[in-house]
């Protein structure tokens, strides 16, 4: 069959993504015309696949380039179970996926813990703990996400609403690791309306989420979720401001702010190594522990905790310390929002015995002198 300009477009993309990721082809011969079986032990590629448009337009797209690179192509999918008939839902995707030659095809099943965070964020952290454990399981090289140049779009807007600065504007990366798994978004120069129109070229039948708000007239009610609202609401709105369609203009715009971020991330870990270096050299030569720095008779000092030195902090720019400092907070797995970055910010440029900052699970920061100790409070009580 003669490919349209779309589906030439993402199988581009897709290829490209692949042999980015050294994932090129594995034999001469699937340079030459005719079909080709790609060895048994040949790299395993998986599609993240929800039986949307744009996931079954990926998994037939990645089957296609897969197939011209000598890589095995399979799927996986997640069922949430957060919706009635979920599991029909999910058996049917992986009989779609199977017969557009994706093997393996693999179906699993999530455990959704809302504590907090909102159910989306929950069914996210479940679904990708999911996807990490069939890619290790089946020994996969790498997993593709089926997020568009729309999703792009939307992400921006989503982190803007939530949060603001460089982080919001650089949107998803188009290559992650999460769990030692690297995690691929090749389509996400692609337009939702592209893989739409995928589908309908090669006749593949793929499944509508209600949550999405495609099937809904008018403004979309406030228990939907938040992206389908900046998708059927918001988006529109500023394209009939604007007088032109945005989406493009704010995915370029994630693209450019996303080579910020990651030059900002480097430095700030180099300031934070830099931090948690002086301290442990000052340990060392006291003949102490870092992680306590106390007497190691008591079993409360030896909680993981982290010393801070606060000098190479306050030599470097405040865009390059806020991060710093959430890097460290990060590695200890203490996720702090940006007022409490910017508290500790403040014992170190501002400190004028101030008490601790309060941190999520118990924890928190105090400055003692040319040091800030983070662990938890009931460490500190024993110091």
């Amino acid at each position: 069959m003669a490919y349209s300009a779309r589906l030439r477009k993402a199988i581009g993309a897709v290829r490209l993504a692949l042999e980015s990721a050294g994932l090129g082809m594995q034999s001469p011969e699937f340079a030459r015309h005719g079909e080709h079986q790609a060895a048994p032990d040949a790299p395993l590629v998986l599609v993240a696949c929800s039986g949307g448009r744009d996931s079954m337009a990926l998994a037939a797209v990645c089957r296609i380039v897969c197939a011209s690179l000598g890589l095995r192509c399979g799927a996986v999918i997640v069922d949430h179970g957060l919706q009635s008939g979920s599991d029909r839902v999910a058996t049917l995707t992986a009989e779609r996926c199977r017969d557009c030659g994706l093997a393996p095809v693999a179906v699993r099943t999530a455990s959704v813990h809302v504590q907090g965070e909102g159910v989306e964020a929950a069914a996210r952290e479940a679904r990708y703990g999911e996807l990490c454990g069939a890619a290790r399981e089946l020994n996969a090289a790498v997993v593709l996400l089926a997020h568009t140049l729309d999703d792009q779009a939307e992400t921006v807007l989503i982190g803007l609403l939530r949060s603001g600065g460089v982080d919001a504007l650089a949107g998803m990366p188009q290559v992650m690791h999460r769990d030692g798994i690297m995690f691929l978004r090749p389509l996400i120069g692609v337009s939702r309306a592209e893989t739409t129109g995928i589908c309908e070229d090669l006749n593949i039948h793929y499944w509508d989420d209600p949550t999405n708000g495609d099937d809904v007239d008018g403004e979309l009610p406030r228990d939907y979720p938040l992206r389908s609202r900046i998708r059927h609401d918001l988006l529109p709105a500023i394209k009939r401001f604007a007088g032109a369609d945005v989406t493009q203009h704010i995915a370029n715009g994630a693209r450019l702010a996303r080579l910020d971020k990651e030059y900002l991330d480097q430095q700030a870990d180099k300031t934070m190594i830099e931090a948690l270096g002086s301290t442990l050299k000052t340990a060392e030569s006291q003949g102490t522990s870092v992680a306590g720095m106390t007497d190691k008779s008591n079993d409360l000092e030896r909680e993981p905790s982290l010393v801070i030195a606060v000098k190479p902090l306050q030599s470097t720019h405040e865009a390059i310390r806020l991060r710093a400092i959430a890097h460290a907070l990060s590695r200890a797995g203490i996720s702090a929002s940006s007022a409490q970055i910017e508290a500790i910010n403040r014992l170190v440029v501002d400190w004028h015995g101030q008490g601790a900052v309060a941190l999520p699970s118990g924890y928190s920061a105090k400055r003692q002198k040319h040091v800030i100790r983070v662990c938890q409070d009931r460490a500190h009580a024993n110091r």
